[in-house]
């Protein structure tokens, strides 16, 4: 048996399941919280990580704001009643945030990109939705080129050499 606190204890809060991607494709400028709408299979499998928001993004259609594309994988120990894995999931937004969303999105030109679905304290999901404006080619390399600047002076610290 275990001992407690030892090193081989799986995680035992929630996984949080980040757009790694929408940092790398747009500017973020600001970014606001929402509730989402899933089955019961759906949370425990975000629960365990089994997700992914690389290519989705959220719109607003009839004053309802909606997540499009995200992949969540159906949990495995679930009936042969599973819900899609690239369904549309709606979005839990007050009136005056989802105006404000979409003045922001067409007076500015920007894209609603959600960034993170994570659990809050109370064990809500939620997603962190970003207010994207799109990189040009030349910011991508420039973000390239930081981050290997940021890689070099990490391994002259540590001492290694890169020759």
């Amino acid at each position: 048996m275990a001992k407690k606190g030892s090193k081989h204890d799986e995680p035992k809060g929630p996984a949080t399941i980040q757009n790694r991607r929408a940092a790398f494709d747009y500017k973020i400028l600001d970014t606001i919280e929402a509730g989402i709408v899933l089955a019961g299979s759906e949370v425990k499998s975000i629960f365990l990580g089994l997700a992914n928001l690389t290519d989705s993004y959220v719109r607003i259609e009839k004053e309802e704001a909606w997540l499009y594309n995200a992949d969540i994988e159906p949990y495995k120990h679930t009936s042969h009643f599973a819900p899609g894995r690239r369904r549309d999931r709606k979005l839990l937004l007050k009136r005056r945030e989802i105006n404000q969303l979409e003045m922001k999105v067409q007076g500015k030109g920007l894209t609603l990109v959600p960034l993170k679905i994570y659990f809050n304290e109370r064990g809500r999901a939620k997603v962190l939705i970003g207010f994207g404006e799109g990189k040009k080619a030349h910011d991508k390399r420039d973000t390239i080129a930081e981050r290997e600047t940021k890689r070099q002076q990490q391994r002259i610290q540590r001492g290694h050499r890169d020759d």
